[in-house]
């Protein structure tokens, strides 16, 4: 098995199961402290979504296929995953309590498989051209995750599922990780002249779920304290996206 297969498997694992378990984790904990960790894992996810779409998912694009190409793919991406939002339930509940709350518990994981599968060929994608594009979009993913799966198991909870059910759900709906990652790999084996697409329009994903989907929730939170936070750790999440990259070289 070679490396970046390897490499494949092992994030998508991390990213699905270990999303989940960890999701799972942290409903343990008082609710108080939860409220506050919450914030935080979004602004930190913010950061890597941007940092890893705009430093180097769409330039890896451009260089392929060029500004314009790379631009209108981006574009393209954007109106799609707005699409998606509507038909798909693409945003996903970042909260214990929000309007999500009202959907049924089943079509939160239809839209988490669908979204999960995504996320396993953009780690395809990403790896296939690179191994250090691979793991900082691998971050931005699993950094993506985990309050994406605490927000899910709170809408299965206010659904009727009991928490074992919840879990075991969740993880299956996340398989689709894993299976689209290892396909993936194959697929841009034999047509590799697609990467760059798919480059494009998974950079336009995770700028439309940084921007349409995380920020407003962390608008939510007012005061100077608050914004301060967050943006430390947004910078924070754009920083490690840097570091990688710059390691790398």
């Amino acid at each position: 098995m070679d490396t970046p297969l390897l490499l494949i498997i092992l994030f998508s694992v991390i990213s699905a199961f270990g999303s989940v378990s960890l999701a799972g984790t942290v409903l343990l904990i008082p609710q108080k402290t939860r409220t506050t960790l919450l914030p935080c894992l979004l602004s930190y996810a913010v950061g890597t979504l941007l940092g890893a779409a705009f430093l180097g998912m769409l330039p890896q694009a451009v260089n392929s296929i060029g500004t314009r190409q790379a631009s209108v793919y981006f574009l393209i991406g954007i109106v799609l995953f707005f699409i998606l939002e509507k038909l798909l339930l693409w945003r996903h509940c970042h909260e214990e309590h929000c309007e999500s709350h009202g959907v049924s518990g089943k079509l939160i994981l239809v839209g988490d498989a669908l979204h999960n599968f995504i996320d396993g060929l953009v780690i395809a994608t990403a790896f296939s051209s690179s191994i250090t594009l691979g793991v900082a979009t691998s971050i931005a993913i699993i950094g993506h995750e985990l309050p994406q799966e605490l927000g899910d198991f709170a809408v299965l909870l206010d659904s009727g599922f009991s928490k074992s059910k919840a879990l075991l759900f969740n993880l299956l709906s996340s398989s689709t990780t894993l299976i689209a990652g290892i396909g993936g790999y194959y697929f841009l084996y034999w047509i590799s002249w697609v990467q760059p697409y798919i480059m494009a329009l998974a950079a336009a994903s995770f700028a439309y779920i940084a921007i349409a989907d995380l920020v407003p929730g962390l608008h939510s939170r007012t005061g100077l304290k608050s914004l301060v936070r967050q943006t430390l750790l947004i910078g924070l999440g754009i920083l490690t996206i840097i570091l990688i990259s710059h390691h790398s070289h």
